[in-house]
């Protein structure tokens, strides 16, 4: 049995300058982090061990004159109002992308407000990222998880559609493909057509890395696909490895291989491990350890 760990696997350019943001901080004494730096528990508690303390908006608006580590999600503009009240010291690691997508929300808000145009977020309801971006609308904005929430979206109003960063651009595109057929219908019934205007604001250097994932999956006999259990992204990538290899297991940290996993990988010849853009390589490190160890006991 071969295990190879995927190269182009592990954390984002973003989730890396948040992490070495707090390890870069903590040197500097004690320092809060606004929610889960990143959707793996396993780098989460790492980083507790270093001193890192993991607070909510709750504890946020309790706390005065302290450091505060914004993560890569980015943050609503009240997260920042709060800081400002409290004196709290922001220290901000917002993925630059999502910046520049919050930017671009803001705009679109301000410039459509009270004219009946609906703001419209491809995304998951609850995530960080989304949170950030209702938080540009005033949350006003209509967060939609799949083409079955296009309900909540009024046909006959102005639509201005974007994505999460980390969603998946088929979907993204399949929503805009349905959009446009039902706004055509629409039109068709009222004889006028009403504004849609879509933005693909999908993170190229998280979507570019679907083709290689589902290569290398391709490659190998078994995937081990390591992901935090409350990572969007890493249920995303894991379902693209599954369409090319059905062969593909999800495990969350090497406690989740079971004997019958070691036993699958010990027939066969290659076993690929990758991960999402929340997965530590070090993690995935020690995965490939314990495979290649468990293997050694059978």
């Amino acid at each position: 049995m071969k295990v190879t760990i995927d190269d182009n696997s592990g954390f984002c350019f973003g989730v890396t300058a948040a992490i070495e943001a707090a390890e870069r901080e903590l040197k500097k004494g004690q320092l809060f982090c606004l929610g889960d730096i990143v959707h793996n528990g396993q780098e989460v508690e790492r980083l507790d061990k270093l001193g890192l303390e993991t607070i909510d908006y709750d504890d946020l608006r309790t706390l005065h004159n302290v450091r505060v580590l914004l993560r890569a999600h980015g943050e609503p503009p009240s997260t920042y109002m709060i800081a400002k009240q409290n004196g709290i010291e922001i220290i901000d690691a917002s993925c630059p992308v999502v910046l520049k997508l919050q930017k671009r929300i803001r705009e679109t808000y301000l410039h459509h407000h009270g004219t009946g145009a609906q703001i419209v977020i491809f995304g998951k309801k609850g995530h960080a990222e989304v949170i950030g971006l209702e938080g540009q609308t005033n949350n006003t904005a209509i967060v939609i998880e799949s083409l079955k929430d296009l309900d909540k979206v009024d046909l006959e109003r102005p639509i201005y559609l974007f994505s999460q960063t980390t969603k998946s651009v088929e979907e993204f595109h399949a929503i805009v493909d349905k959009i446009k057929e039902m706004r055509r219908l629409g039109k068709e019934a009222r004889g006028e057509e009403v504004v849609f205007e879509y933005h693909d604001t999908i993170c190229r250097n998280v979507a570019n890395r679907v083709k290689k994932l589902q290569d290398f999956a391709q490659s190998n006999d078994v995937v081990i696909f390591v992901g935090g259990k409350k990572s969007s992204n890493a249920k995303v990538l894991y379902n693209n490895c599954l369409e090319v290899n059905s062969s593909t297991v999800f495990v969350s940290s090497a406690e989740d291989l079971t004997p019958e996993i070691l036993d699958q990988c010990h027939k066969v010849e290659k076993v690929g491990i990758c991960g999402a853009t929340s997965t530590p390589k070090w993690l995935m490190e020690q995965i490939r350890c314990s495979l290649e160890n468990g293997a050694e006991r059978l």
